[in-house]
């Protein structure tokens, strides 16, 4: 349980880019089936998944970097 809450702004963007990567498979993706991702909803799904793990990632590592910033910079004041 521990982890989830230590991971949570990343599942967030998963299930984000999860719907994302459905909803443009939906939308847009490829009728012809030539198309490796966007032909079946699946792999857009699961690539979209991937993508917004990345980026919640990338995110909570910046958010964490500030955060850490702000207490050193707390720290030295007082």
């Amino acid at each position: 349980m521990e982890a989830l809450k230590n991971r949570r702004l990343q599942l967030i963007f998963l299930v984000l880019g999860a719907i994302g990567g459905f909803l443009y498979w939906r939308f847009i993706g490829c009728t012809s089936g030539s198309c490796a991702i966007k032909s079946v909803w699946y792999w857009s799904t699961l690539w979209g998944a991937a993508l917004g793990y990345l980026v919640g990632d990338f995110v909570s590592d910046i958010l964490l970097k500030i955060k850490k910033k702000k207490e050193i910079k707390n720290d030295r004041e007082v």
